[in-house]
């Protein structure tokens, strides 16, 4: 068969979460980009399976999660229109979302094939040689770089990346919420209903489906939050279908406790094989529909007519909470994220994307799942090192969406919808410095990575008191990532949190002890627990660099301190600190490797 032939420098496969940010900054920072999706739209858990109310980040609108926020708001009105259910600041129709994001597409660089499929990918000298069906025709794609932005990882099954699946032992990833054994469960996938309602007087009963038993879903209208401490039941269906309301009359069924989660293990199984299993993922949401509308008397809630464009009314596809787990340069397990700056690796230096949401587990279909409290595990607001993207063994690859380099329990954290939008967007990034330096993704260099992020005003570190429209927010960022400035994390409900604490005066002592790992000489240096003021920094400057004059340092102060309304004094906030150090120090020039070490030769 005779085959079309094209070379781009990037091929994305999956167009979703991660695949649709990456092509976006890929194609920004000037890459020649194609994506190849198997739907007609973009956006993947965020659209196509109708998850379209976004857990966590709503203190950290970090780089194209932002953007795509703002749009949302300018098309509904504001925050307000969109804090429509309880679950969520932010909720929008599936299809809106899908509209917005090919919006932002929308770029020179960037080229998508939607309703195509992949074949076959080949390794070659100079990169990959990917086929695709396309327009009812084959094509082969050359690139130089690859990334997997599948909703399973099957392109890094395919190439012969290694990975993981399932639940990891404690003893391999030292967590102490982990089973004492390996095993391959994983969490429930939900097949996702978008409800409409058609009025009170319409009747929009669906046809009674396939082995259908209400007592399946007769405690669905439990809605005790697990994090609660009074553990008195409450029990409020009107609560229930709330939970997911969407702008406009209509409602997300995506309900865990007795709804339309179910356990399906399809990851390891063929194309023809999943839509097999999936159907019936399918029907066990159709048979809840058609409990709210017969048993709960909601009969003027049908499937939305005017959201997805299938024969059924549902999703294009389903809800994956769990894919295959990347072997990768970084392994981030629960202590590297619950205390960064304690650990043996400094991951935290090489953060490319940001999370708050709470380690979050779906396991109550599955009876066999190891009884795990994962309300219990208490964890901060937290980034997401960049060798987790990064194969150990795979040249010219990058992996991204919920595949990367994470243990189980993490997962249930950096598989959340901003998180995955910002993996996506450094993917990209990755992506486009190896292009442009001529290395593999393995060899890049991590800071002009994070640079790169940084320009498209995306976090690197997950501080929520400093955000991207404020004048410092670049330079404490980029001294958060070095460590000589720490953040103090909070496990805070289901909205973890990293303080900065920009305005807040600290000692001599944690200047010289922050500075020590990158300029030993400054120990040289009596600190005492006295708040810093200039004269203890010029003292720091001339042992580092006496070309920096009091009258300079002294100058930039002061105007820190006007921006930020404060009284001029000789005495500096942390805020102001990082801009200082940042400015005349440049410690985050110095490269670091995939454990977050330094400096490089």
């Amino acid at each position: 068969m005779k085959h079309n032939s094209s070379s781009v420098d990037l091929l994305i496969v999956g167009g979703g979460a991660s695949g649709t940010t990456a092509g976006i900054q890929a194609s920004r920072m000037g890459i020649n980009t194609l994506i190849v999706e198997e739907t007609a739209w973009l956006g993947g858990m965020l659209t196509s399976a109708g998850v379209s109310a976004i857990d966590g980040n709503h203190q950290m609108p970090s780089g194209i999660w932002g953007e795509f926020r703002e749009k949302i708001y300018k098309y509904y009105g504001g925050p307000k229109a969109v804090e429509t259910g309880w679950v969520s600041n932010t909720l929008f129709e599936p299809s809106v979302g899908n509209r917005l994001l090919k919006e932002m597409a929308v770029h020179d660089q960037l080229k998508i094939w939607y309703n195509s499929s992949w074949s076959d990918i080949k390794q070659t000298d100079n990169g990959w040689q990917v086929e695709v069906n396309y327009n009812g025709k084959q094509h082969i794609v050359n690139c130089k770089v690859l990334i997997d932005a599948t909703e399973l990882g099957d392109v890094m099954a395919k190439v012969g990346a290694g990975y993981r699946i399932g639940m990891d032992s404690r003893k391999q990833t030292g967590e102490i919420y982990a089973p004492e054994e390996a095993n391959d469960i994983i969490q429930d996938l939900t097949y996702v209903a978008v409800l409409k309602d058609y009025g009170n007087n319409a009747n929009k009963t669906i046809k009674k489906p396939a082995g259908y038993d209400p007592k399946v879903f007769e405690h669905s209208c439990d809605v005790q939050d697990p994090a609660a401490e009074d553990d008195t039941p409450i029990i409020d269906c009107t609560k229930m279908i709330t939970y997911g309301k969407l702008p406009n009359g209509k409602y997300m069924i995506n309900w865990p406790k007795h709804g339309n989660d179910i356990y399906l293990n399809v990851i390891e199984m063929t194309a023809k094989e999943r839509i097999e299993a999936l159907k019936e993922a399918k029907l066990h949401t159709l048979r809840f529909v058609y409990y709210l509308q017969t048993v709960m008397g909601y009969k003027n809630l049908g499937l939305a007519d005017d959201e997805f464009p299938t024969a059924d009314k549902l999703p294009m596809i389903a809800y994956h909470r769990e894919s295959r787990r990347l072997k990768a340069a970084a392994y981030l397990t629960l202590p590297y994220v619950s205390q960064p700056y304690n650990q043996d690796k400094s991951y935290y230096r090489t953060g490319i994307a940001v999370g708050d949401y709470t380690i979050d587990h779906h396991h109550l279909k599955n009876p066999n799942a190891p009884a795990i409290d994962f309300v219990k595990i208490k964890v901060p607001a937290y980034n997401v090192p960049l060798g987790s993207l990064v194969p150990q063994d795979t040249k010219g690859f990058i992996v991204a969406e919920k595949s990367i380099g994470v243990s189980n329990i993490v997962a249930g954290a950096t598989r959340l919808q901003p998180v995955v939008l910002g993996i996506g967007q450094a993917a990209g990034a990755l992506a486009a410095v190896a292009i442009k330096d001529n290395v593999d993704p393995g060899a890049v260099s991590i800071r002009k990575v994070q640079k790169a992020l940084l320009n498209a005003k995306a976090y690197l570190m997950p501080f929520i008191d400093v955000k991207p429209d404020d004048d410092s927010f670049e330079a404490i960022q980029r001294i958060g990532a070095t460590g000589i400035l720490k953040g103090t994390g909070i496990p805070y409900k289901w909205a973890n949190q990293m303080w900065f604490y920009p305005h807040h005066p600290l000692s001599e002592y944690t200047f010289i002890n922050g500075l020590k790992s990158y300029y030993p000489q400054v120990g040289e240096l009596a600190a005492s627990g006295k708040d810093l003021k200039l004269d203890f920094f010029m003292d720091v400057m001339a042992l580092l660099d006496k070309s920096v004059t009091k009258a300079q340092v002294e100058a930039d102060l002061t105007s820190l301190q006007q921006q930020h309304g404060r009284v001029k004094g000789l005495n500096i906030h942390r805020g102001e600190l990082a801009v200082l150090i940042d400015k005349y120090l440049r410690p985050f020039d110095l490269e670091v490797d995939f454990d977050g070490q330094f400096p490089i030769n």
